[in-house]
């Protein structure tokens, strides 16, 4: 377990009276996407609040041990959660999970979102349909990494697999750093990746990168085609990262709580850094993160169910 205390540098009036510091779990490890956007977010509420805000990594399980320690929490807003779309993926995996992604959660904000890429080690398959008529000629023998079972490389990968009509084997990993770094060595054939890391490592070859799951063309990549403007429809999926609280908190707090994330996105020194990170700023209303809930745990429990995927 990681904590790290952000101390405010100035003191201003905060929005939201606070007595102890605040507990702002991280339920994936240090130096993780979620663990990065935790962080950044850290700081700007910890000025607005004149309070130090404490950033604590629980890692474990998909992010359901962080989870499960947040539901416990009394919601008093000193105890707070960034998780990621996994959540929404959760029931589905886990049959005695002690925890309800819609009713044990207060929704605050949606904070950034991000669309995946379709790669391919550089020298394996030059385009998608090249990994089409491989996949078709020789079924099961073209594999694909994810960071592991249940995650939302698999399962959109899952996604795809069926909707191109393939048969691709699937090789689990402990994490994408394996997975990654197999791919490019070549010992996978593709990966579903975000795309600021598929960029990145297209930038000198070292993967190439087929398409996107988004709807549109990303202004980040403009250049790189959707998957449905290859031919393959309804492969779609933008991952999300969002701020929680325990159920219980009351609406003033969770209004509160809800301009101060969105005015953290806001800041320059944030915007920039998920910019870098091509990571869209979302932001917005409690409801609309609560939708998203809505929308995404039957979505992905249907996936998990049809693709027979069950965790280890």
């Amino acid at each position: 377990m990681k904590r790290r205390v952000f101390i405010a540098a100035t003191l201003a009036t905060p929005a939201v009276a606070q007595a102890r510091p605040v507990t702002l779990i991280a339920p994936f490890t240090p130096g993780a996407p979620p663990d990065l956007v935790a962080r950044l977010i850290a700081e700007p509420l910890q000025r607005r609040w004149a309070t130090p805000v404490v950033v604590e990594n629980r890692p474990g399980a998909a992010g359901t041990i962080g989870a499960e320690q947040v539901a416990r929490a009394a919601p008093d807003g000193q105890t707070l959660m960034v998780h990621t779309m996994t959540l929404s993926i959760a029931p589905s995996l886990y049959k005695t999970l002690r925890f309800d992604p819609i009713t044990s959660f207060t929704p605050v904000a949606l904070l950034v979102e991000t669309a995946y890429a379709l790669c391919t080690h550089a020298a394996t398959f030059d385009n998608l349909p090249a990994l089409l008529a491989a996949a078709k000629g020789r079924p099961g023998a073209v594999n694909y990494g994810t960071p592991g079972i249940g995650t939302p490389h698999h399962l959109i990968a899952e996604t795809f697999r069926r909707a191109a009509g393939i048969d691709i084997t699937h090789v689990p990993y402990r994490g994408s750093a394996g997975a990654v770094n197999d791919l490019i060595a070549g010992q996978v054939a593709v990966m579903f990746m975000p795309i600021g890391a598929a960029v990145e490592l297209g930038k000198d070859g070292r993967v190439r990168v087929l398409g996107v799951t988004s709807e549109a063309r990303l202004a980040s990549a403009p250049a790189v085609p959707t998957l449905a403007e290859l031919g393959i429809a309804g492969v779609l999926m933008r991952d999300w990262f969002a701020l929680f609280a325990p159920a219980g908190l009351s609406p003033e707090q969770q209004a509160k709580l809800n301009e101060a994330a969105n005015a953290a996105l806001a800041d320059p020194a944030v915007t920039a850094a998920l910019k870098g990170q091509m990571l869209d700023v979302a932001g917005g209303a409690p409801a609309v993160l609560r939708d998203r809930l809505v929308v995404d745990v039957p979505r992905w429990a249907k996936v998990v169910q049809e693709a027979g995927i069950t965790p280890d």
